[in-house]
């Protein structure tokens, strides 16, 4: 074998931050997907990576190794502009589960693959997996079936689409290897690109319970993923949205779906339907059936006034195989058998919440994966009874825990407790959405 094709040697050279060639990235995917290298060797490579970072050549070649590492999907056989949506992941953030119904129940398909929870963040696979029987797994032909059928389908990753991303995804999660911006993108955008779409909405979280911490970090992921779509002929947009505070009021997996039905009755918290609504609204509008935006949101608002959202819902449940009565009466899901409480220990405001410590929590107590081999408990989770701004008084619930690991309970309670800061003053209010990026670069949000 060439030398430079040898893999210490390619470890060695990305370590060392040099920069790897096309084909040699190209041959470390294949190589791993052929499963001719082991996951310390290819763990060795995205810590490498992490720490040096991959310059933009190097981020484009890798998204395409990965995207070629299986099938690119045609689905002409759906009328119509595909697009999707991802967020690259926050706590409580359980959008994908409302826009996706609502998008098609508007008339644009949807062909949704998505992943399991990394690190503190929960993920739409996980809470899909909640609903008794729903099945996320399927070939391809499945996958085409449905979508061709519902004008939507909620996929795992096929064993067709990006092998090597599915399992660099798990990988990533275990070795600390996450929060890495050419990492990230080639992850997102080959699963994307490789599913069939025509257009992509992207919800770039930024704050405590999100992997970009800065907004400047926010901005230059997003202008990297939309850079990527652009580069693909993918029309794509992004927004920042805020992530200081967990999306609504459940974190946890059948929670989330819970507090999903609720919006999907018209009964979401403010911060979910607003963000919801933005990010269905813009799919709307890339799929042509809205001529702006604006307009694509009051069309989003209309198919939860008109039902249509949660007609959609149920129907993709009952062909997914879930249990729709569990979805039409939530109250009959068995409860985690512990429950503690969160109290104020003085009077005052709710003036932060840190959502990767409360996320962390949720993980301790069986809401998401220490390791790639854990099971989730789909019962465990913390519903906020508090947000920041709120006001509260000595003594009264800021949140409540639920799980079924006892164990797990005083070291999620000590979390929890550190998470929530009460002051004396109300905190100003922060917008959720902060700013827009398309290939015309990033600005200040407005619709």
């Amino acid at each position: 074998m060439d030398s430079k094709y040898n893999i210490v040697s390619l470890i060695r050279k990305k370590r060392d931050g040099k920069t790897l060639e096309k084909e040699e990235i190209q041959h470390l995917i294949n190589l791993y997907t052929a499963d001719e290298i082991p996951d310390y060797q290819i763990s060795a490579f995205l810590m490498a990576a992490f720490l040096n970072g991959m310059n933009d050549e190097e981020s484009a070649a890798f998204t395409e190794a990965m995207l070629h590492s299986g099938e690119i999907v045609d689905l002409s056989h759906v009328a119509g502009k595909k697009v999707d949506k991802h967020s690259t992941g926050g706590v409580g953030d359980k959008l994908s589960l409302i826009l996706a119904p609502i998008v098609a129940a508007a008339g644009v398909p949807v062909p949704m693959i998505s992943g399991r929870g990394l690190g503190h963040t929960g993920g739409t696979l996980d809470k899909l997996e909640s609903i008794p029987g729903f099945t996320v797994d399927m070939d391809l032909a499945r996958y085409k079936e449905i979508i061709g059928k519902h004008n939507l389908v909620l996929a795992g990753q096929t064993k067709e689409i990006a092998p090597a991303d599915k399992r660099l995804y798990a990988l990533r999660d275990v070795t600390a290897t996450v929060e890495s911006i050419p990492l990230i993108a080639g992850s997102i955008m080959s699963k994307k690109l490789a599913e069939g779409i025509d257009a992509l909405v992207l919800d770039v979280k930024v704050g405590s319970g999100a992997f970009m911490k800065t907004t400047e970090e926010a901005i230059k992921l997003g202008e990297a993923l939309v850079g990527i779509g652009t580069q693909f002929e993918k029309e794509t947009i992004a927004y920042v949205t805020n992530m200081n505070q967990p999306l609504g009021y459940k974190i946890g997996n059948w929670l989330e779906v819970e507090e999903c039905i609720d919006a999907m009755h018209g009964n979401g918290p403010d911060d979910i339907m607003e963000i919801t609504h933005l990010l269905a609204g813009t799919m709307i509008y890339l799929g042509g059936k809205a001529g702006d935006v604006s307009e694509g949101i009051e069309l989003s608002k209309e198919q939860i006034e008109n039902g249509a959202a949660f007609r959609k819902w149920l129907d993709i449940v009952e062909e997914q195989r879930g249990d729709v009565e569990m979805i039409k009466s939530p109250q009959k899901y068995p409860k985690a058998q512990f429950e503690f409480e969160i109290k104020a220990k003085q009077d005052g405001y709710v003036s932060a919440m840190d959502s990767f410590e409360i996320g962390m929590a949720s993980v301790e107590l069986g809401a998401g994966r220490k390791t790639k081999e854990d099971d989730v408990d789909p019962q465990a989770g913390i519903v906020l009874q508090k947000k920041v701004g709120d006001k509260i008084s000595k003594g009264e619930t800021i949140l409540t825990g639920l799980t079924n690991k006892p164990s797990a309970i005083d070291a999620a309670s000590e979390q929890l407790f550190g998470a929530v800061t009460i002051a004396e003053t109300k905190p100003e209010a922060v917008h959720l959405v902060s700013h827009t990026i398309d290939k015309k670069g990033s600005r200040a949000f407005e619709l």
